[in-house]
């Protein structure tokens, strides 16, 4: 197998459970902050993070590598990597800071905020698999 191909396997191996997750993320749990109750919600936020973390950062370590590492074989797409970066940007400039200010107590600005703006990851992420299902497309004649 070329090492093209093992780069673009290890993109579909990652964005496309990424994919998943973050449906899932906003359409179930972000959303569903709003009803754990104050009395629970530090301890409730606290082992969200913990758990979603462990599935989330390998994953997003092993898309970032495998896209970077695509692009600079020549095989790889400028626009899939720039998705990735816009993804991690939007993760840690924008969702790790209101998840800080949920982490001491449910807080509905941040709430809001966290459930709106993580549309751009949402979109972006689903963007990507998209291009990356194309890719893979059998070519039709």
């Amino acid at each position: 197998m070329s090492l093209s191909s093992l780069f673009l396997l290890g993109q579909l191996a990652s964005t496309l459970p990424l994919v998943g997750v973050i449906w899932t993320i906003q359409v179930v749990h972000y959303p569903l902050f709003g009803a754990v109750g104050e009395p629970g919600f530090i301890g409730y936020h606290a082992r969200h993070s913990t758990r979603i973390s462990v599935v989330v950062i390998p994953l997003m370590l092993v898309e970032l590598a495998t896209t970077l590492g695509s692009v600079v074989v020549g095989t790889g797409s400028w626009s899939g990597l720039v998705l990735v970066l816009v993804v991690w940007a939007t993760t840690f400039l924008i969702s790790v800071p209101l998840h800080g200010r949920l982490a001491t107590g449910f807080d509905p600005r941040a709430h809001r905020a966290l459930v709106v703006t993580n549309w751009i990851r949402t979109a972006t992420w689903t963007a990507h698999g998209a291009m990356l299902l194309v890719a893979v497309a059998p070519a039709r004649t």
